[in-house]
């Protein structure tokens, strides 16, 4: 692979290689004469022309096509040259006409390439001007020069071809100006300036020959003729370098020196004097005048007109600029004192400049609209005179504190009386502006912030209260109760809970519990001191924080209590509730943080209110240690549920469902057993409320749903296909889960269950909580084709209305019932009833506890269909269970 040379270093061995080309030409010219020079020029010139087309093919638009009208000049330029040459056959000849295609080259073509080249910063007018200049110069030369070859001339005799040979040498001085003109615009906007330097240069060059060759022609001398043409060559040479030189980008303007623009400015004119004062001279010394110096006086007269012409078109043309930016630049600072105006009146700051003593020295418009205050009445007074002494004390102060330092700025909050009389909470920024020459004073820029200030304090008093009951909430509880415990008295936190709260949302709607909450927070404000805090923790659970000695807040706890024994009055309905308090003091916190210690005491006083609440409720009680000790155990009990789960730990025993018509076993229903690797056979009662508290009878759940279904198809299929009925508690929180149906088919299908063999029990709690999601579950679920029974029946609410609405196959009969059978006349009656209900809508029935044959008689006399108990057999293991299905449990 090759790579392609540096352009940079292309450029340099171009260079070195025109360097060594004119290097050996004086030696050439000197020994091959007019036939070296018959060859090099048209050669020299083909190559300039061909690199300006190169160059112009890197641009594009009218860079482009100039620098290809500059290549079409010097090609011309350089034919025009062999004409010369070939016309004058080596010598030369002050006599041979100027060749046409030359000049077209020099006057035209040249000139329009240099003219074509865009520049945003020389517009055309400045571009003329370099060619007047060029003119002026270029004619001056020749006119002086003329005058003191004039004796030299006349001697020549010669004649208008003469004359016109001339245009040669001012051709290239015109140009070569035109190019040192346009230089330091097109370095900054195309970067090529250096390109115009090289050729201007070879202009220069150009001027040298041209000017020999005149001179040789009027002492009819050829003998360094051609040596001449080294400076054609050497013209051409630059421009080729020029044309060649890698294109870089636009780069910052020429900064001449202030001296070398001046004399740029004034040398055209130097040129002209220099000419005027030769042609005088002239004059003078001959005591005649020439038609030549007429004439070119008289062009020059005219190049003189023409540029002071343009110069006042220029003039006009920068007055008008200059006149069109002063009037924009006033319209635009009309504008910015109009728009700072209006943000300063608009603003919601009010801009006040104040001396170092607080007199008003200007007061903006925007005071009146925020303070009521008008600006000119602020005006002249003291600043501090117009607010309170503790406000005006610290605006002082301030003031004092910024004015020592030049440019300081603070910030305080100060009260600010509206004019009505209000007072209005304000933010002050103070900016020493004292050293600026056009403010000197001390800038105020005040806000009203009262609206702020009033939001910032709602926005703290709603994350320390309630909302509904306008009680402090939790947070500002334990904020309290820890700043307490570092005071010297006795502190004893008192934690209430409503029983059956749950039941009045369920019943009457969260309107009328919201209602309830509200009377019930304030009878327990009416039970306590205005030093004492009332809290509300959330849902019907409230804190209060006594100080003082045990007996004092035991009797706090007794007068709420017996307040609410009188009824709750919500909207037409009379509610009697009751309540649960438990109670802790300092005597049983740990050592600790106050936080900490306020957190400890907390939990104590919940942990006391709990254990009233679970000895029946509506007392209150203290806290001992031993309720955290049973708090821990049942942290353990419930880490220890979760790892049995994990690692299927848990049984299921089968409790028979006896027809007490055929006195077959028809059906089980599954309980879940825990045998604990340490503690033994866990009692149902002490880990279901667990598993129900954390969640995990949702996994529970479906384990007992799959083992038994999967139980009852090994059992039937043991049988011969006989079928049987599972029965399985479903919770409340299970009927929370969406999905209930699903995994309850899924169920189904991966055991193979019959639907119409597997029984659901609910409690009442079911049909009574979250009544139309719950029942939209068991339509879901009845339509999976299984039976639905109502477990306990007859101990909670036992509507007729929510019997008729859910679809429910099967009433259980609560033990409680069974139990006093024979014994008590009115549970025998209601017993009855309970099974007469029963098939007066078409439901089963299945009576729970029994454990004597009078009970079961009494069952079988009433109608009764199905029976279980103890009578029968107690919950047995799952081998047991199915040779009780298989052999029949006794009668």
């Amino acid at each position: 692979m090759t790579r392609s040379m540096n352009p940079g270093r292309r450029w340099a061995l171009a260079c070195a290689l025109i360097v060594a080309l004119l290097a050996v030409s004086p030696v050439m010219l000197g020994f091959g004469g007019a036939a070296v020079s018959f060859v090099a020029l048209p050669v020299a010139a083909a190559a300039a022309a061909a690199a300006c087309l190169w160059r112009s093919r890197q641009f594009t638009g009218r860079t482009r096509v100039g620098w290809t009208t500059l290549a079409a000049g010097i090609f011309l330029w350089g034919a025009g040259q062999l004409q010369f040459l070939i016309n004058t056959g080596g010598t030369v000849e002050t006599g041979v006409v100027t060749p046409s295609l030359t000049l077209i080259g020099m006057i035209v073509l040249v000139p329009a390439g240099l003219l074509i080249m865009p520049s945003s910063a020389q517009p055309l007018a400045n571009r003329i001007r370099s060619v007047l200049d060029g003119l002026m110069i270029a004619t001056s030369l020749v006119l002086v020069a003329w005058v003191f070859a004039a004796g030299l001339i006349a001697d020549a005799g010669v004649g208008l071809p003469f004359y016109l040979t001339l245009a040669f040498p001012v051709g290239d001085i015109v140009i070569a100006t035109m190019a040192a003109y346009m230089l330091p615009q097109q370095r900054r906007r195309h970067g090529c300036g250096a390109d115009l330097a090289f050729f201007g240069a070879g202009m220069l060059a150009f001027a040298i020959s041209d000017i020999g060759y005149a001179y040789l022609g009027l002492v009819h001398d050829d003998g360094i003729g051609r040596l001449l043409d080294l400076g054609w060559l050497a013209g051409y040479g630059l421009i080729v370098a020029g044309a060649l030189r890698p294109r870089v980008g636009a780069v910052a303007p020429i900064d001449l020196p202030r001296g070398v623009r001046t004399g740029a400015v004034l040398m055209p004119y130097l040129a002209v004097l220099a000419a005027l004062a030769s042609s005088v001279l002239f004059h003078v010394s001959t005591g005649h005048s020439h038609p030549f110096v007429a004439y070119t006086r008289s062009f020059l007269i005219l190049l003189i007109v023409g540029r002071q012409l343009l110069t006042q078109l220029e003039n006009r043309s920068l007055t008008r600029d200059l006149e069109k930016r002063v009037a924009d630049r006033t319209a635009e600072l009309y504008a910015r004192e109009q728009q700072f105006h209006a943000l300063v009146q608009q603003s919601s700051d009010v801009v006040t400049v104040v001396s170092t003593d607080a007199d008003v020295i200007y007061q903006s418009e925007s005071v009146q609209r925020i303070f009521g205050h008008t600006p000119r009445l602020l005006t002249g007074r003291r600043l501090t005179q117009l607010l309170d002494p503790e406000s005006a004390m610290r605006l002082a102060q301030a003031l004092r504190q910024v004015a020592g330092r030049p440019h300081a700025t603070t910030v305080l909050e100060l009260t600010v009386p509206h004019r009505d009389g209000r007072p209005r909470q304000a933010e002050m920024t103070i900016t020493n502006l004292l050293d600026d020459p056009h403010v000197r004073g001390l800038v105020l820029n005040t806000r009203d912030i009262s609206e702020r200030m009033e939001l910032q304090e709602q926005l703290v008093h709603e994350a320390y209260h309630d909302s509904l009951t306008q009680l402090a909430n939790r947070a500002l509880f334990r904020d309290r109760t820890a700043a307490a415990l570092a005071g010297p008295e006795d502190v004893t936190v008192l934690h209430f809970d409503l029983d059956g709260f749950k039941r009045v949302n369920d019943s009457l709607g969260h309107l009328a519990g919201d209602q309830l909450l509200v009377q019930v927070a304030d009878r327990i404000k009416a039970c306590v001191r205005d030093t004492d805090l009332v809290a509300r923790f959330g849902a019907d659970e409230f804190g209060v924080l006594l100080a003082g000695d045990s007996a004092s807040t035991e009797g706090v706890a007794r007068r709420i209590l017996d307040d609410l024994d009188a009824a709750v009055l919500v909207g037409e309905r009379q509610i009697h509730v009751r309540g649960s308090i438990g109670l802790a003091g300092v005597a049983d916190l740990d050592a600790g943080s106050a936080t900490e210690r306020a957190d400890q005491l907390m939990r104590n006083a919940d942990l006391a209110m709990h254990h009233a609440k679970s000895v029946g409720g509506n007392i209150f009680a203290g806290y001992h240690p031993r309720m955290r000790e049973g708090l821990m155990e049942r942290l353990e009990l419930e880490s220890d549920l979760r790892g049995a789960l994990e690692r299927g730990e848990l049984q299921l025993h089968y409790q028979p469902t006896v027809d007490l018509v055929t006195h077959e076993v028809v059906g089980f229903e599954a309980l879940a057993r825990w045998p604990h690797p340490t503690r033994g056979m866990i009692n149902p009662l002490d880990f279901i409320p667990i598993a129900e508290a954390t969640g995990l009878i949702v996994p529970l759940g479906r384990w007992v749903l799959h083992e038994a279904c999967r139980q009852a198809m090994e059992w039937s299929n043991a049988a011969g296909g006989r079928p049987l009925k599972m029965s399985v508690n479903v919770s409340v929180r299970q009927f929370d889960q969406a999905d209930l149906a699903e995994t309850v088919a899924a169920v189904l299908a991966e055991t193979g269950m019959p639907a119409d063999c597997l029984c659901l029990e609910m409690t009442e709690s079911v049909l009574m909580t979250d009544t139309e999601a719950n029942l939209e579950q068991l339509v879901r679920l009845k339509a999976l084709g299984l039976t639905l029974a109502i477990d306990d029946f007859g101990t909670g609410y036992s509507s007729l209305a929510y019997l008729r609405r859910f679809p429910v196959d099967t009433l259980k009969i609560d033990r409680s019932f069974v139990e006093r059978l024979g014994i008590l006349a009115d549970d025998t009656a209601l017993t009855d009833t309970i099974v007469r209900l029963g098939k007066s809508l078409g439901m089963a029935t299945v009576a729970e506890g029994i454990e004597e044959f009078g009970q079961l008689a009494a069952l079988r006399e009433m109608g009764c269909g199905f029976a279980q108990g103890y009578y029968f057999s107690r919950p047995v293991p799952a081998s047991e269970a199915g040779r009780l299905f298989l052999e029949g449990a006794p009668v």
